[in-house]
């Protein structure tokens, strides 16, 4: 048997091959147009069970097919794996295309929204009617049928384009590397960092230490390296990547415009000025407009503090490292310098308190209080040695299981992310279907006999991914389409991920998920209250930086004409210019690897990680305020406030709307002050 078509159990990792996946998509595509033309018939019920029922079930296996078959692209991009993605990719976006433009499938949806039955509905079974006219709408079944077949082609491009612009980045990243032969070169730079150099070279049967534009070792150089020449080197690759400066067969330039014309043809044919009024039709937020304000009203706030922070990193710069000129590869370097001077520790230092098995001890045990659940190690077959599985319980009960594959690898794509394997759902049978997740981050592996070690930052990044996933695994929800993460709103999507970084900030966490690697000492409370107070170091030009990318995705998709006379890049020095206090060299290539809005999903919606931090913050504060009321007993782990959280949060998933869920929580409209505030934004 083909073991992408067995959906039994977990997914068959150990089984599973390349050739299987042809044979695999070509049946469940031809057992899904089956099913879609039995029910485009006239005399198909538009009822539940005669029509959403069979067309959930058997989307289902399709979805969990190819979704094994993303995943692995995404995490082991080899050759046999790339080709099987992309040949079947156009096949896989033709039927998805299809199948929203099908007229017939359309008016039994629309005739089961005007019956009497729809008000029998639960809410939760009417919101997934009323999001499918929604998401039919703009796949283009309102179009003439004369513009179809156009718009379809589209899409199928599209999605060429875009897996080809993850690709580019991706190959373009393993292409550059350096091997330094001169121990004299890499002061500074830590020493796990050094030996993971060191073990890269021998690998290739070279003498020295290699270092790459992968985040572990890219990261540490540019922060540590008193090599100036090698910081310089490696962010001019590092900034120009996929583009005009390196190989021509890895350049995103001419993908990013034709990526933006296709998106804007395809708004303008639905009805649309531009791509970013269709990007927002299914969001929280009501328009370009609103979104343009809230990032230049949080810009407005951030600024002051970014110029104070700027002015005084090019002061010490000047006074302190004798530099005149800061350039854009001495920041990360300065900076570090600063925080070292000015609260007397270091990252690196902090570092060798976050050993890996106590750091996720430590993840566990805040999962654990706060929502009442048990995290346990177990097995399943996975796609490489390191991917770790666990099961989450709740009395006894299983409520999902996760991997976690968290290092990096030359074929697995940058960054950290959270992706569904299966979906909790209601069976036919009655029984539940449990949710399982992917976890991925891109953190330095272990060399020879020592665990991995952490930055806080790869914590942060850890509590945040896992924010995810716990949207996905402890829904309640039984119904597919709203479980877990699915049907939540896109700039909603993020508030669980960065409600969970604020523990990292919290002593009663850390405290116990700390111990030296070396000397197995927990992390002494007074290099944690340095660590407190540098928390906002910078903070101000950290928010600038994100409020950039923000604005330049919103206005990319929207006011942007691509067949106009200005380019993206020039767009992007508009953007700095109304934004930014930093401006990096001319030659810098940022949107070459914008990957999140030209390969991810976050088109026309980065602006979400601001939107969903406001969200975030205010919901966090629950947890602070009510620590404060307990007075000296009070905790931020609060079991009560945790399944408040959980219930009105994780538990119903895209069920109902996001803001209804803020508001069951919040017990009123979300506020920006926990924001400002959480970010040392605010005035005397």
């Amino acid at each position: 048997m083909n073991p992408l078509l067995d959906f039994s159990a977990l997914p068959r990792y150990d089984a599973i091959q390349p050739e299987h996946v042809a044979p695999a998509i070509t049946e469940l595509l031809a057992e899904n147009r089956h099913v879609v033309e039995r029910l485009a018939r006239p005399d198909t019920p538009a009822t539940w069970e005669g029509f959403m029922a069979p067309l959930t079930d058997v989307g289902e296996r399709l979805s969990r097919a190819w979704g094994i078959v993303g995943h692995l692209h995404g995490v082991n991009d080899i050759p046999p794996w790339r080709e099987a993605y992309n040949a079947r990719l156009p096949e896989i976006t033709r039927f998805y295309t299809e199948l929203g433009q099908n007229q017939a499938l359309f008016a039994c949806l629309k005739k089961l929204r005007a019956s009497e039955e729809y008000g029998r509905l639960s809410a939760t079974r009417q919101r997934i009617v009323d999001n499918d006219i929604r998401n039919f709408r703009l796949s283009g079944a309102d179009l003439p049928e004369a513009d179809k077949p156009r718009f379809q082609a589209i899409q199928e491009e599209l999605a060429a384009l875009e897996a080809k612009f993850s690709e580019n980045l991706l190959d373009a990243t393993n292409a550059w590397a350096e091997i330094l032969t001169d121990e004299a070169g890499l002061t500074g730079i830590p020493a796990d960092v050094r030996a993971a150099a060191r073990a890269a070279a021998e690998q290739e049967g070279k003498s020295g230490w290699k270092f790459t534009l992968h985040a572990p070792s890219y990261g540490p150089v540019m922060q540590y390296a008193e090599n100036r020449e090698l910081r310089a080197r490696m962010y001019r690759a590092y900034a120009t990547r996929a583009s005009e400066h390196g190989e021509a067969r890895f350049d995103n330039t001419p993908l990013i415009q034709r990526i933006l014309e296709l998106r804007r043809e395809a708004a303008q044919m639905l009805g649309y000025r531009n791509y970013a009024e269709v990007s927002l039709v299914p969001k929280m937020a009501d328009s370009p407009q609103q979104v343009a304000g809230f990032l230049r009203e949080i810009a407005a706030k951030a600024r002051p503090f970014a110029e104070k922070d700027i002015q005084e990193l090019r002061a010490f710069a000047r006074s302190e490292l004798g530099m005149a000129q800061l350039e854009s590869w001495d920041l990360a370097w300065a900076a570090e310098k600063l925080k070292e001077a000015r609260y007397a520790f270091s990252d690196d230092e902090v570092k060798q308190y976050l050993p890996e098995p106590q750091v996720l001890t430590g993840l566990f045990r805040v999962i654990e209080r706060l929502f009442g659940v048990q995290i346990q190690s177990d097995t399943a077959p996975a796609w490489h040695p390191a991917v770790r599985f666990f099961r989450i319980q709740r009395s006894g009960r299983l409520v999902g299981q996760f991997y976690l594959d968290l290092y990096a690898r030359p074929e697995k794509r940058g960054g950290a992310w959270m992706d569904e394997a299966i979906t909790r759902r209601r069976l036919a049978d009655g029984d539940i279907q449990t949710p399982v997740a992917y976890l991925n981050c891109n953190f330095p592996a272990p060399l020879g006999d020592k665990p991995a070690c952490f930055t806080h930052d790869e914590v942060i990044t850890l509590f945040h991914e896992c924010g995810h996933g716990l949207h996905h695994l402890l829904s309640e929800v039984e119904e597919l389409a709203v479980s877990g993460i699915h049907g939540v709103e896109w700039d909603a999507v993020e508030l669980p991920s960065q409600f969970m970084e604020n523990f990292c900030w919290e002593w009663e966490v850390l405290k116990d998920m700390t111990r030296h690697v070396d000397s197995g000492a927990p992390l002494p409370r007074e290099l944690f209250d340095k660590m407190l107070a540098a928390k906002n170091f910078q903070s101000g030009m950290a928010m600038l930086r994100q409020v950039e990318f923000a604005l330049f995705d919103l206005l990319l998709h929207g006011e942007y004409d691509p067949s106009g006379g200005q380019s993206v890049l020039q767009l992007l020095d508009e953007v700095r210019r109304e934004v930014a206090v930093v401006i990096p060299p001319e030659w810098q290539r940022f949107p070459h690897s914008f990957a999140h809005i030209f390969a991810g999903g976050y088109s026309a919606g980065y602006y979400s990680y601001k939107w969903a931090e406001v969200l975030s913050a205010d919901a966090y504060a629950v947890f602070e305020e009510s620590a404060l009321a307990q007075g000296t007993a009070g905790t931020v782990l609060d079991s009560t406030v945790g399944a408040r959280f959980w219930r009105e949060i994780l538990a119903v998933g895209g069920s109902r709307p996001a803001l209804d869920s803020f508001r069951a929580y919040r017990g009123r409209e979300p506020r920006v002050d926990a924001l400002l505030r959480h970010n040392g934004m605010v005035t005397e």
